[in-house]
């Protein structure tokens, strides 16, 4: 079947993940591979570059070679995040034995549509492929399957739950007040970047990694820095936060002279950053100057 024929594409969506799949991983020269050669001598993989579709099966054979899977969909996670949508197309494609299992166990006494399921497990995964998967926790492929489980469930929860109404225009609608605004994590976050508690040029990558629980690769690729100096950065923020949270400082009245001197050490913070960042530059010169001078 041609990929480009749109009337044979298939309308589940795990199904059209596979048909896409297929597509990325075929033989002989198919554009999504992985050289093993890269990853740990003891992972027991094969020291070779493989298409993903072999590595799956290689990986199926080997259901308890945890430390080849784990460092397995770490590359696939961060390819996919950061190295466009084929990458997500081959991290999917190397997870549908798993997710076929669920959407076969949730359509068992399912009375919706079985399609409805496939995509709610696709979107789960993918969810968490995203922003949800933490790289620097163990088994991060349980945590994709874990969520795209979570998401056919919920689903096949729903639709359990559901009553219909006979005569909805004589429900009685009861009121809802609407919460208020204060206190909501963004708008503490604004008042810490007014404070100086928070640095302007950190407050979107807080927000995003934070509240808003993005996958931190791409937000650091994003700012300049690397995972682990953003992961620094981040908890450094989560430490001053919390003791301008127990101060009062966010929630209440802060003094003028209390303003000045959190001002004081953001000002402080600039010039350490700026002095990191022209030293990090001279050493880059520096080296950039021998390599040419070798």
């Amino acid at each position: 079947m041609s990929v480009s024929d749109a009337s044979d594409w298939p309308t589940s969506a795990l199904d059209a993940a596979a048909t896409a799949f297929a597509a990325l991983t075929c033989e002989p020269d198919p554009p999504l591979v992985l050289d093993c050669a890269g990853f740990g001598a003891d992972t027991g993989l094969p020291r070779r570059v493989m298409s993903l579709s072999v590595l799956r099966d290689w990986l199926l054979r080997h259901p308890r070679a945890y430390g080849a899977r784990d460092e397995v969909w770490r590359e696939l996670i961060r390819r996919a995040r950061l190295d466009g949508p084929q990458w997500v197309v081959g991290a999917v494609g190397m997870a549908l034995p798993a997710l076929r299992q669920y959407a076969a166990r949730l359509c068992e006494g399912y009375d919706g549509d079985p399609g409805d399921v496939d995509a709610e497990i696709l979107t789960g995964f993918l969810t968490a492929l995203r922003d949800r998967a933490d790289l620097a926790r163990p088994a991060p492929y349980a945590s994709l399957c874990r969520a795209a489980w979570r998401a056919g469930r919920d689903l096949w929860l729903r639709e359990r739950e559901y009553r219909p109404v006979a005569d909805i225009e004589h429900m009685a609608a009861g009121s809802r007040t609407p919460g208020v605004p204060y206190g909501h994590p963004d708008l503490l976050v604004r008042r810490a970047v007014v404070l100086g508690i928070l640095d302007a040029q950190d407050e979107q990558a807080y927000i995003d990694v934070r509240l808003g629980c993005r996958s931190i690769e791409p937000i650091a690729a994003a700012v300049g820095v690397s995972v682990d100096a953003l992961r620094m950065r981040l908890s450094r923020i989560d430490r001053r936060l919390a003791d301008a949270l127990a101060e009062g400082l966010l929630t209440g009245v802060a003094s003028p002279q209390t303003v000045a001197r959190l001002r004081t050490r953001a000002r402080h913070r600039a010039q350490r950053r700026a002095g990191r960042a022209a030293a990090t530059a001279r050493r880059d010169t520096t080296v950039e100057r021998a390599t040419a001078a070798a």
